[in-house]
C-alpha cells in the first residue's frame, strides 16, 4: 500500500511539477526505511530532483534505482537509470563519475549478454561525446553519422534527440556550420514539442544550441530557440533548466537585447550554482560576462575585477579587457591587448567575435590599415556565411572607415545597413552606437538637424539600458550651436515626430520611416501631448501649423 507522501509524489511527477514531486518523493523515502520505495518510484524521484535542481537527491535516488533494477535483473531498466546518470554527472562537471557510470553500463550489460541492447548506442553516444570535448570534431562527426543509420531502426526519441545533437555539434565544430545547425534545428523541435523526450536533456539541447549560435554569431535562431523552450519550461513547474555554460550563453543573449538585468541574474545563477573551483569554465566564463555588463555601464573598477577572475580561472578576458583599457584612455595598451588576442586565437569563431572590437580599437589608435585588414575579413565571412550579426558588423565597420577616410556620404550607405539589421533583431547598443555614427556623418555633410536627432535618439537607448559612459559620450557630441529651440519644450526627436503626425502618418509609418519601434513612436506621441496640452492628433496638427513647424 502506498503512502500518501507517495501518491503525492506521482502526482505531482505526472502534473510536472518536479519540485514538489521530489520534495514528495523525499518525504515517502524518509516514511518507509523498512519498506523502501520501488525502483521506479526511485527513478521517478532521481528525474525529479534533477528538473528542480536538487543534484546530490537525484544522484543518490538513481544510484539506489540502479541497484534495485540490478538486483531485480530488470538489467535493462538498470542500464537506462545508470546512463542518465552518468550524462548528468557528466554534463555537471564530473567526468570521471560520468565515465564510470558508464563503465558500469557496459559492465551490466556485457555480463547479461545484452549485446544488442539499444543500451550500447547510448554508450556510443557517449563514447562520441568524449571524442568531439577531446579535440577531434571530425573524428565526432563521422562516429555520429554512423551511429545514426545504426539507430535509425529504433523508435526511441531520447536516442535520436542525443545522437543528432552529437552530430550537429560536430559538424558546427568541423567548420559546417549550415549543415550541423539543420541537425540542431531538428533536434529543438523534438525537445520542446515531443513529450517522448526526456526532460533532462531540454536544457542540455538548448545549451548546444546556442553554443552552435555563439560560434556563428548567429542570434536571430538564438532568440527563436530561447522563446520556443522558455514557453516549453513555462509549462513545467519548479524547473531548473540551465546550467552553467548555458546560463551563461542565455545571458549573453540577453544583453544582446538590451535585457542587463536580467543578464546579471542569471550570471549570479551561475555562481550560486557552481562550487568555488578556479578551473571550471563556466566560472570563468561568468566572470568574463559579469565584466561585460559591468564595462557597459561604466562600472571601470568592477569590469576590471571580474575580468581578473575570469583569467584567475584560465580565461583569456578578451576583447572586454581591451575595450576596457580604450575606455580608459590607455589606447597603446588596447591596441596591443587586441592585436595579440586575434594573432593568438586559432578558433575562426573566437576570431570572429574580436574583430569587431580590433576595428574599434585600431581606428581609435589610427591604426587604419589593421582596421581596413579586421574590417575587410568581417566582410568576408559575411559574404560566407550571411549571418545578420556578421553582416551588421562588416557594415558598420566598413562606414566608420569610410567616416576615418573622409567620406561621410559613403559611410552612410554602410551605418544604415547596420542600424536596419541591428533593430530588426532588437539589439539596442548596438544600433545606438549606428545612430551616433550616423550623427557624424551627418555633420559631415552639414545637416546638424539630423545629427541632432539621431544623437537624441541614441542618448536615449544609452539612457535606457544604464550604459553610462555612452550617455555621457553622446551629451559631448551634442551640437552646441546656436538655433531656435522647437516650441512647447519639444526635443528635436518629438518635434520631428509632430510634423510627421501633422502629415497624416501613422505610428507605424513613422516608425518605419525614422528606424524606430511603434512603442517607441506612441511614447514620443504621448510626451507631445502632454507638453503641448493637447489631447489629439488633429489638435497636435493645428499646433504644428499655429508654430510653423510643416
Amino acid at each position: 500500500m502506498s503512502s500518501p507522501a507517495l501518491e503525492l509524489a506521482n502526482a505531482a511527477y505526472d502534473a510536472h511539477s518536479w519540485d514538489e514531486a521530489a520534495q514528495h518523493y523525499r518525504d515517502a523515502d524518509a516514511e518507509r526505511d523498512a519498506d523502501p520505495l520501488s525502483a521506479a518510484d526511485l527513478e521517478r524521484w532521481g528525474l525529479a530532483a534533477y528538473l528542480s535542481g536538487r543534484d546530490e537527491d537525484s544522484d543518490t535516488a538513481r544510484e539506489r534505482a540502479h541497484h534495485a533494477y540490478v538486483a531485480a535483473g530488470q538489467y535493462e531498466d538498470a542500464a537506462r537509470v545508470g546512463q542518465w546518470l552518468g550524462i548528468a554527472l557528466a554534463v555537471r562537471g564530473e567526468p570521471a563519475r560520468g565515465g564510470g557510470w558508464f563503465a558500469r553500463v557496459q559492465t551490466v550489460l556485457d555480463e547479461h549478454g545484452l549485446h544488442d541492447s539499444i543500451w550500447q548506442l547510448f554508450l556510443r553516444v557517449s563514447a562520441g561525446m568524449m571524442r568531439l570535448f577531446g579535440g577531434d570534431p571530425e573524428g565526432a562527426a563521422d562516429h555520429f553519422t554512423q551511429l545514426l543509420a545504426d539507430s535509425e531502426s529504433y523508435d526511441d526519441q531520447n536516442l535520436a534527440v542525443l545522437v543528432r545533437n552529437g552530430l550537429g555539434q560536430a559538424l558546427v565544430a568541423s567548420g559546417r556550420l549550415e549543415e550541423g545547425m539543420r541537425y540542431l534545428d531538428d533536434v529543438m523541435v523534438r525537445v520542446t514539442t515531443d513529450d517522448r523526450v526526456l526532460p533532462q536533456f531540454a536544457g542540455l539541447m538548448y545549451c548546444a544550441g546556442i553554443e552552435a549560435c555563439r560560434r556563428s554569431l548567429d542570434v536571430d535562431r538564438a532568440r527563436e530557440w530561447t522563446e520556443a523552450l522558455d514557453r516549453w519550461c513555462a509549462r513545467q513547474q519548479g524547473l531548473v533548466p540551465y546550467r552553467g555554460q548555458c546560463l551563461v550563453h542565455r545571458a549573453e543573449v540577453l544583453v544582446m537585447h538590451g535585457s542587463w538585468p536580467d543578464a546579471h541574474a542569471e550570471i549570479d545563477q551561475v555562481f550560486s550554482q557552481l562550487r568555488p573551483d578556479r578551473s571550471n569554465l563556466a566560472a570563468a566564463m561568468a566572470h568574463y560576462q559579469r565584466g561585460e555588463l559591468h564595462r557597459l555601464r561604466g562600472e571601470v573598477d568592477k569590469a576590471e575585477a571580474s575580468y581578473r577572475e575570469a583569467s584567475r580561472c584560465g580565461l583569456d578576458p578578451q576583447p572586454g579587457l581591451a575595450l576596457l583599457r580604450l575606455a580608459q584612455g590607455r589606447n597603446a595598451d588596447a591596441h596591443a591587448a587586441i592585436r595579440r588576442a586575434v594573432d593568438e586565437t586559432w578558433a575562426a569563431h573566437e576570431r570572429l567575435r574580436m574583430l569587431p572590437a580590433y576595428v574599434d580599437i585600431a581606428i581609435a589608435c589610427g591604426d587604419l590599415d589593421g582596421a581596413r585588414t579586421a574590417a575587410a575579413a568581417l566582410r568576408s565571412q559575411s559574404d560566407e556565411r550571411g549571418i545578420p550579426m556578421v553582416t551588421a558588423a562588416a557594415a558598420y565597420d566598413e562606414g566608420r572607415l569610410a567616416l576615418a577616410d573622409g567620406q561621410p556620404a559613403e559611410a552612410l550607405r554602410g551605418l544604415r545597413e547596420a542600424l536596419s539589421i541591428w533593430q530588426r533583431m532588437a539589439a539596442p547598443y548596438e544600433a545606438a552606437n549606428a545612430r551616433v555614427e550616423i550623427a557624424l556623418a551627418c555633420r559631415a555633410l552639414g545637416d546638424a538637424d539630423t545629427a541632432d536627432l539621431e544623437l537624441d535618439a541614441a542618448r536615449w537607448a544609452f539612457d535606457q539600458l544604464g550604459a553610462a559612459p555612452d550617455v555621457a559620450r553622446t551629451d559631448k557630441l551634442t551640437t552646441t550651436a546656436k538655433r531656435r529651440p522647437a516650441p512647447g519644450g519639444l526635443t528635436p526627436r518629438e518635434a520631428q515626430v509632430l510634423r510627421m503626425v501633422a502629415t497624416g502618418a501613422t505610428n507605424r509609418a513613422i516608425a518605419k520611416e525614422l528606424y524606430l519601434s511603434e512603442q517607441t513612436v506612441a511614447r514620443h506621441v504621448a510626451n507631445i501631448f502632454l507638453k503641448l496640452d493637447v489631447s489629439s492628433r488633429a489638435a497636435a496638427t493645428a499646433y504644428a501649423y499655429e508654430h510653423h513647424l510643416v
